[in-house]
């Protein structure tokens, strides 16, 4: 299990936009979770088989009709 050990003793890697620093760890989670963000309003949502509205949509027309 030695070998999964990361060496987290150095300074970090800093990037800089104009008067905006950012470390490059954090970027990267800000990146990924944007991505994920964007993923989740493109994605569709599953298709539901619900046949209870079905139902519930033909007894409010039929019951209109009486």
């Amino acid at each position: 299990m030695r070998f999964l050990e990361i060496n987290l003793n150095h300074p970090a890697h800093y990037l800089t936009f104009g008067p905006f620093s950012v470390s490059a760890g954090n970027l990267a989670i800000v990146a990924f979770m944007f991505l994920i963000f964007v993923a989740a309003l493109l994605l569709p949502f599953p298709d539901h088989d619900d046949h209870g509205s079905q139902l519930d949509a033909n007894a409010v027309t039929t019951r209109g009709e009486n």
